[in-house]
């Protein structure tokens, strides 16, 4: 039983940590002229290419049929993470990472309510499971509210080891903007875990699922790229910190994140993915203070 639960934790424990780094990387790539949608576009689509040879490997003897049923799935996976990918970006690029890491603490309220909704998960007033969770979704709603609009006293900062990225996180700073494409970004992701927990029944393969789904919101983004931007140098790698964040992005963001997190999704359920969002939020602030020089604030 133990090793059955402290997998998943430790999982899940490397996934948010990794979806920091992504968030510091993609910020940094945005800052020097990436757009968000060629950014998404780029990472998905070298995880595809990452992803489709471990997918059929690791999968030979089990792998369900593929029919066109589970592909519109596919498909509607796709959908929301090209949204909750452009959309999230978009919020970091108008505010921080560390706001982003903090409107994570949403998806596990959202999912709550969604999982209640398509009765994934029972909800019983008498019950004091059910009232944690309730009540732990109440308060991840308002601390959404909170950090997006009010900035209290600073309780922490510390002189940065390294701050040369600081100035380029804190570039185009609108954080009721970010806020708002961040909540939105939330919302879908929290659609997307639910639907990944019904697909996984469907169709138990993980890697499988998630090379789909990056397969897909490559298609999507690109389509989205070609009529949102006109300007080739937006496509360039150069400087080089945009290769450095689309690598980081495609290997620890897509692949091993994706990957960890939809195989202990498939094994504890769409709330227990959910509730590590937190962790994110730490890691960011304490990366964000240490190194970058942030000051973290009561609120935002």
């Amino acid at each position: 039983m133990g090793k059955e639960i402290g997998l998943p934790v430790g999982g899940m424990v490397m996934a948010e940590c990794a979806q920091v780094g992504l968030m510091i990387t993609g910020k940094a790539a945005m800052s020097h002229g990436m757009p968000n949608f060629i950014f998404v576009f780029y990472s998905n689509a070298l995880a595809s290419l990452i992803l489709f040879p471990s997918s059929f490997l690791f999968h030979r003897s089990d792998r369900p049929p593929l029919t066109f049923s589970i592909l519109c799935w596919f498909f509607l996976l796709g959908l929301l993470g090209c949204f909750a990918q452009i959309f999230g970006y978009a919020g970091i690029y108008y505010s921080s990472p560390t706001l982003g890491t903090a409107m994570l603490n949403l998806i596990p309220g959202l999912t709550f309510i969604l999982a209640v909704a398509f009765r994934m998960e029972k909800l019983n007033l008498r019950n004091s499971s059910s009232q944690a969770k309730l009540l732990g979704t109440i308060v991840s709603i308002v601390g959404a509210f909170i950090v997006t609009f009010y900035k209290g006293p600073s309780l922490l900062r510390i002189t940065s080891i390294s701050s040369s990225l600081h100035p380029l996180l804190m570039l185009h700073s609108n954080w009721v903007a970010g806020g708002f494409l961040l909540a939105v970004d939330c919302m879908c992701a929290s659609a997307w875990l639910i639907i990944q927990a019904s697909v996984l029944k469907k169709f138990p393969a993980e890697l499988t699922v998630v090379f789909y789904y990056c397969f897909f919101v490559t298609l999507q983004s690109g389509i989205v790229c070609l009529v949102m931007e006109s300007d080739l140098s937006a496509w360039s790698f150069k400087p080089y910190v945009r290769l450095v964040a689309v690598l980081y992005s495609a290997v620890f963001g897509s692949a091993f994140q994706l990957g960890v997190s939809t195989w202990c999704l498939h094994r504890t359920g769409p709330v227990f993915v959910a509730m590590f969002k937190p962790l994110g939020f730490v890691v960011s602030v304490v990366i964000g203070v240490i190194f970058l020089g942030d000051t973290f604030y009561l609120g935002r």
